[in-house]
């Protein structure tokens, strides 16, 4: 069983939801693999169940303004593809459990050459990847040499996603089916928790993987009400807007508010004190 496999079973049977922060490689202040690494394993400490790191990319179409000044941050800090695989590396070197997700776009997977990014992703610990703007139909050879490799394959599907392609991203799906919340991009400030809701049960027919929602979850009521609606819940804007305001401190202070961060949305997702709808600070 992959590494997200067995987390998604250990919570299932401790009855908890998964809580999976999104940050990009590169961010933190100072740029240097250490400080991402860093931030990862605060991440971890404050509640995080798995990770996704994104990919830095100069043209990252779904993310909202907060996100895609972290993706320029991150580049303009000499962010590479290969150092964001030894960020990684360096995370696995002390922590063996949590599952690593790399969330991004195509362009630099194709352009280092799919089979040989699988291959290195795996030696650097990678469990999963996620293309945004990959659908099923454009992604021929990558799932099987991502599978080859022991890595998975996680889809989008979104309010908009009809019920035959929902069918055809079920079937290509491995590890968890990340749903979009929202029409629009990360950090919208328009989440529908009874749409969500809908939505998810009519999901639930088709996908027999977990399920995790993400896309303007800001708040540990939101956080709350989600989880009891999917297996998990994905927290990016949030994280990403705080390494903004830290970009010129040091990465420790980073680490720590990344974590003061993270802990309301845990206590929240695991039923613990009484969540509110106040924007996490």
């Amino acid at each position: 069983m992959s590494r997200i496999g067995s987390c998604f079973k250990r919570l299932a049977v401790a009855r908890r939801k998964a809580l999976v922060p999104y940050i990009i490689a590169g961010d933190a202040p100072g740029g240097s693999v250490q400080s991402t690494v860093d931030c990862l394993h605060s991440l971890v400490a404050g509640g995080a169940d798995l990770l996704e790191l994104g990919m830095p990319f100069s043209d990252p179409m779904a993310e909202g303004p907060v996100i895609q000044r972290g993706h320029e941050r991150a580049l303009a800090q000499g962010t590479t593809l290969l150092s964001t695989l030894e960020m990684v590396r360096s995370f696995r070197c002390d922590d063996e459990l949590t599952p690593v997700v790399l969330m991004g776009y195509s362009n630099p997977v194709l352009r280092y050459g799919s089979g040989s990014f699988a291959t290195a992703a795996a030696a650097a610990g990678v469990d999963g990847l996620l293309l945004v703007d990959m659908p099923p139909e454009d992604s021929a050879e990558l799932p099987a040499e991502l599978k080859a490799a022991g890595i998975d394959m996680i889809r989008l599907a979104a309010p908009t996603t009809g019920a035959e392609r929902l069918h055809d991203i079920a079937a290509s799906v491995s590890g968890y089916l990340y749903y979009v919340s929202l029409c629009g991009v990360t950090g919208a400030d328009s989440l529908d928790v009874e749409a969500t809701r809908i939505k998810l049960a009519q999901l639930r027919r088709v996908v027999k993987q977990p399920v995790c929602v993400g896309f303007g979850i800001r708040t540990a009521a939101a956080a709350a009400a989600l989880g009891e609606l999917a297996d998990g819940i994905v927290v990016g804007s949030l994280l990403v807007d705080k390494l903004g305001q830290l970009a010129s401190g040091d990465s420790r202070t980073a680490a720590a508010a990344l974590h003061d961060l993270l802990a309301p949305l845990r206590a929240a997702l695991d039923g613990v004190g009484e969540a509110d709808d106040q924007l996490v600070r």
